[in-house]
């Protein structure tokens, strides 16, 4: 039986912050005596980053790990193991230094985090960062990975995120910057030749938030090419690659936050607008496997010929081919919005709970926000956790507004590629 989210949030607060007052105390005094006979190495030699729910913070914390190998260190991961798919995308870490926690069950999920607990110190890891906000089970990990330098977010005077004392090097997370710069922030405490209290005493400039390009298989591309043109043809639509437009919709968002969903509706109604605007032009409505039928009712209301369920028909490695075949992408507020970074795809990301100043795609992309006056009500300081059950921040997103955006966005694809 896998675990809900409402069920790890409970896990983490009502038996996070006990053992985090248990644990703390002991890692001190093991700090303390480890110190009196060796004090580690001076700089960051092989430096771990947990980062367990969020598969696009895999992706935004590219800059930030690019710039500690830059520094000499050989990187580690960890990861949920459904999650693990999103560090294939750049290859940043090697295969064999990501580990995983499988998080369907509480018995896999244990068992797990003993067995990382183990491998951290097999590996002889000096340097960890959680990147997670204000996460217990991370703070756990962290404090007892075995890691003498122990970077991360810390509350200071805040008040009700409390998870211990664990660790060497504290952070102070500024929700006014975006997450890349925060990230990278880490990276300047976890080198850091003197402590700062509070990490981290730096100005970040936007050149260092630059993402890498993946590097695209010619056997991949062809074979989504080809994928495309057969569901075409099967389709009996006239679709001619590199003289008519690819276009993506992704109408759905994960479970994680499910009020960051445009509604079904309102995706039926922009697909109709962009045929009408663009006829001959092919539209591929993405999702996964288990989406399928959430992209089949926006199809059938569509009702467009031109208009495809693509959902399940490409593997996640196969999502940068697709990208880069593709001339723009609308979607939530969700992975795909970051996963297409790592390709020159223009995208529209459509923002409610959450805000772009914090968590906007880094690519070329257009962020459209309604910025009523309870949006974002999802932070870190509850967990990204929200009472609202009526998005009226999503629902005020008009689709005239996103189409505007979708006509900008093809026009600059047409120039880039000389069409």
């Amino acid at each position: 039986m896998s675990i809900s989210v409402n069920t790890m949030r409970a896990i983490d607060h009502w038996v996070g912050v006990p053992l985090c007052a248990i644990v703390s105390p002991v890692i001190a005094l093991l700090d303390g005596v480890k110190n009196i006979y060796n004090r580690g190495p001076e700089t960051p030699k092989k430096l771990l980053f947990i980062e367990l729910s969020e598969m696009g913070s895999a992706i935004l914390v590219d800059p930030a790990m690019r710039n500690a190998e830059a520094r000499g260190a050989e990187l580690f991961f960890l990861i949920f193991k459904s999650n693990r798919a999103s560090l294939t995308l750049l290859n940043t870490v090697k295969p064999e230094n990501i580990f995983t926690i499988d998080s369907s069950s509480l018995g896999g999920l244990i068992k797990d985090t003993l067995r990382f607990l183990v491998l951290a110190r097999k590996h002889r890891i000096d340097t960890a960062i959680d990147l997670e906000l204000f996460s217990r089970f991370t703070a756990l990990l962290t404090g007892m990975c075995g890691a003498r330098r122990r970077v991360g977010y810390h509350i200071f005077h805040g008040e009700g995120l409390w998870r211990g004392f664990m660790l060497t090097r504290k952070v102070h997370y500024n929700p006014h910057i975006h997450i890349t710069k925060n990230f990278l922030s880490l990276i300047h405490a976890a080198f850091a030749q003197q402590i700062e209290v509070p990490f981290s005493k730096i100005e970040i400039p936007d050149s260092e938030v630059c993402l890498e390009q993946a590097i695209i298989d010619p056997n991949a591309l062809e074979k989504v090419r080809e994928r495309i043109e057969k569901l075409a043809k099967e389709a009996n639509i006239l679709y001619t690659p590199g003289k008519d437009r690819l276009i993506l919709i992704n109408p759905n968002a994960s479970d994680l936050l499910p009020q960051r969903r445009w509604a079904q509706q309102r995706f039926s109604e922009l697909i109709q607008a962009i045929h009408q605007q663009y006829p001959d032009d092919l539209i591929l409505i993405t999702g996964s496997p288990a989406e399928f039928a959430y992209v089949e009712k926006v199809r059938a209301v569509a009702n467009i010929k031109n208009a495809l369920n693509f959902a399940g028909q490409v593997s996640f490695a196969e999502l940068p081919p697709l990208y880069t075949l593709s001339d723009v992408m609308v979607t939530n507020d969700s992975g795909p919005g970051h996963f297409s970074t790592v390709t020159s795809l223009r995208t529209v990301v459509l923002f409610g709970p959450e805000t772009p100043a914090l968590y906007g795609s880094v690519g070329n992309s257009i962020a459209i926000a309604a910025n009523l006056a309870c949006s974002p009500c999802v932070s870190a300081a509850n967990h990204r956790k929200t009472p609202c059950h009526d998005n009226v921040c999503m629902q005020a997103i008009t689709v005239p507004q996103v189409l505007d955006k979708v006509i900008k966005q093809l026009k600059a694809a047409d120039q880039a590629k000389a069409r």
